[in-house]
């Protein structure tokens, strides 16, 4: 049975659909970008992230992309943390860990009756709102004459579905260590999780 599960939800340009780690993308929506491959699905469960790869061909791709990708600074970071707060509240949910990197959010939301893809389809919609109503959305400057703005999210999110106790815990303690280098992250919304 589904405990919690380990949740990873990305920022625009963080990992293109044909990136020579693999992706969990079918196809290339951008053909600019068709030169540096077909997408490269994987269904991997475990993370291919410190696989090498070409770092100056990355970031020559990356140079195609529409807008440029988004890194998050600290300020636009808690505004995301608050837009989550929120969200959490009015779902009910319970997250048992949480860091919000520049590029990329992991998350363990331990589990619920909603879907966890849902979960985070309400927590990014939050976060949006957040950072559109500080005045700290990355692609403001785009706004159509309708009012619309790019999505600073990605479209799906990858998860792991947490069956056993060692899961869940080993989920928590690398997401509360994924800051590489940095301080650990707390967040008001995140409840420590007695097992």
């Amino acid at each position: 049975m589904v405990i919690a599960s380990h949740a990873i939800f990305t920022l625009y340009g963080f990992w293109l659909p044909n990136e020579e780690r693999g992706s969990w993308s079918d196809f290339v929506r951008k053909w600019e970008l068709l030169p540096y491959g077909k997408a490269t699905k994987i269904d991997e469960r475990h993370s291919v992230a410190a696989h090498s790869y070409d770092k100056p061909r990355r970031a020559a791709a990356m140079e195609l992309l529409k807008y440029k990708p988004v890194h998050l600074t600290g300020i636009q970071a808690r505004a995301v943390a608050r837009g989550f707060a929120r969200a959490i509240e009015e779902g009910g949910y319970e997250i048992a860990a949480c860091s919000i990197m520049p590029t990329h959010v992991h998350m363990v939301p331990l589990r619920h009756e909603r879907p966890v893809e849902k979960i985070v389809g309400h927590l990014k919609a939050r976060a949006t709102q957040q950072l559109r109503a500080e005045g700290l959305h990355p692609f403001e400057a785009y706004r159509d004459a309708q009012g619309a703005i790019p999505s600073i999210w990605t479209h799906r999110a990858w998860k792991v579905f947490l069956d056993s106790v060692e899961d869940v815990e080993r989920a928590i303690e690398y997401v509360r260590m994924n800051p590489k280098g940095k301080r650990e992250q707390f967040w008001s919304f995140v409840r420590a999780w007695a097992g």
